[in-house]
């Protein structure tokens, strides 16, 4: 019988996490808050959020600290987006801190998208810091799946995507 797979949560790992998004302009609360509830069920509800009106846009900072992140995690695990993820999450990787962000509109419907670097996507984005003496690791136990028994990955590897998002092989 296989054993179940160890669920990280970011939490219980001594990591400091920050969540994040900027609503601006006619951005729905409603439906920012469904994209962050999706992959961060315990952002706390904004219930005290104005809605947008005609002529006078929304320039508000959500943010959360010790948010959760196994469901994220499982989302990324299910997507079988685990090595894109962790080029994504470690483009800014400097040691004991990383930032990357995902895009909200994929959020709202389940799903987990990296913008590209400097890309100002429609819908916004959900901002994540993660800050821990262990970091590297985690990041890399918190992304491991099988194939890596066979095609070992690392941060900032020679297998990472290019700036440009693409994929880079070996031959």
């Amino acid at each position: 019988m296989q054993e179940p797979m160890l669920r990280l949560n970011g939490v219980n790992e001594n990591l400091r996490i920050l969540v994040e998004t900027e609503l601006r302009g006619a951005d729905s609360p409603a439906k920012v808050e469904q994209a962050l509830n999706t992959l961060f069920p315990e952002f706390p509800s904004q219930d005290n959020s104005e809605q947008p009106v005609l002529g006078k846009g929304m320039n508000v900072v959500w943010q959360a600290e010790q948010i959760p992140l196994d469901t994220y995690l499982k989302h990324l695990h299910d997507q079988r987006i685990l090595d894109t993820a962790l080029d994504a999450m470690t483009v800014q990787f400097e040691g004991g801190k990383t930032q990357f962000e995902l895009l909200r509109q994929a959020a709202i419907v389940g799903k987990v998208a990296f913008p590209l670097r400097d890309e100002k996507p429609l819908g916004g984005v959900i901002t994540i810091t993660l800050e821990g003496e262990h970091l590297g690791d985690w990041l890399e136990a918190a992304t491991w799946h099988k194939g890596r028994d066979i095609a070992p990955r690392s941060i900032k590897d020679d297998l990472a995507m290019d700036s440009g998002g693409e994929a880079v092989t070996w031959i």
